[in-house]
């Protein structure tokens, strides 16, 4: 077996999917997606690599090398249907409905007038978002009219093509904390608060960390968010509503997890090397989600269970 991996940088994450990699005696190649070209028409050069573990910082780069490998008939964690799915946020938000996730109330809008209305509609205050991006950045909590009418106007003056298209979400008087929950497959092997004063909880805006349990509640609806969007390795963001419960805020298919492991003592690394290494075996099925179809809730909460010995031997796709 051979794996392939492909990444911008070698951020902690990626020293520990190395270390894990070298650990299980696993060869594999160290992809940099800043030097790599595709020739479309002579696919052999990529042929030795039975899967390819997509960890490229940039959105662009990790979905265009996904979907020109997936068409190659090469296997990647995650698959490009996934990428696709969860990278830009009016998809995620249009997949999760349609499958009846819970989520909260949002809104999209080509032109600031539109927006305005819908920012309006929703009530005051609400959160603007950029479609694609992450690490809590470019993220807008607009409070009245004066403040809709200047970021909108920001916004237009930018004039790139993402910053045309308006997301809005409704603001979630959250317990000055969210939930980020680790998903592979259909489990839910485990999960964190991400605690702060600010409204933006997210660690990479100096949000704290600690343990979460995982309940049949929150497993329940990280697993049919998973679903929805093709499933695999995944990162659930669930916000906390005093009155409707789990929401589910963001799907990650590239996710960062050097909070999450330390915090919750899971070798989050071996874990994915132990997914990834079962794909390349053709142990798990991977296919792109029938989105028509109703999804039936998990009936169970799933044990995990890390022997060090055996990387993630308990986890099941």
């Amino acid at each position: 077996m051979k794996v392939g991996i492909l990444l911008s940088r070698v951020r902690v994450e990626e020293k520990w999917l190395l270390e894990a990699l070298e650990k299980n005696d696993i060869e594999y190649k160290r992809i940099d997606d800043r030097d790599i070209t595709f020739d479309l028409d002579h696919p052999a050069a990529w042929q030795d690599l039975d899967v390819v573990l997509e960890r490229s910082i940039s959105y662009a780069r990790g979905l265009y090398a996904t979907q020109i490998l997936n068409g190659w008939g090469i296997p990647t964690v995650n698959m490009a249907y996934v990428a696709a799915a969860c990278g830009d946020k009016v998809v995620t938000s249009s997949i999760l409905g349609r499958a009846g996730v819970p989520q909260p109330r949002t809104r999209v809008a080509f032109t600031p007038e539109s927006a305005l209305q819908a920012i309006e509609e929703l009530g005051y205050p609400v959160v603007l978002k950029p479609v694609v991006g992450s690490w809590g950045r470019l993220l807008s909590k607009i409070n009245d009219r004066d403040a809709a009418e200047a970021v909108l106007e920001h916004k237009e003056v930018l004039g790139s093509y993402q910053h045309s298209i308006y997301y809005i979400q409704e603001y979630i008087q959250k317990p000055g904390r969210d939930i980020r929950a680790f998903v592979v497959g259909d489990q839910t092997v485990c999960a964190i608060y991400r605690s702060s004063t600010h409204w933006i909880t997210n660690t990479a805006r100096d949000g704290q960390g600690s343990n979460c349990p995982v309940t049949p509640e929150l497993h329940q609806v990280c697993v049919r968010a998973a679903r929805a969007v093709g499933g695999g390795v995944l990162a659930v963001d669930v916000l906390e509503d005093p009155d409707r419960g789990f929401l589910v805020n963001e799907v990650n298919h590239t996710m960062e997890f050097h909070t999450l492991a330390p915090t919750t003592g899971i070798d989050i690394a071996a874990v994915i090397v132990d997914y990834t290494t079962r794909v390349a075996r053709g142990e798990v099925k991977l296919q792109p989600p029938n989105l028509m179809a109703a999804q039936p809730a998990p009936t169970r909460l799933s044990v995990f269970t890390f022997d060090k010995n055996k990387a993630a031997a308990g986890v099941s796709a």
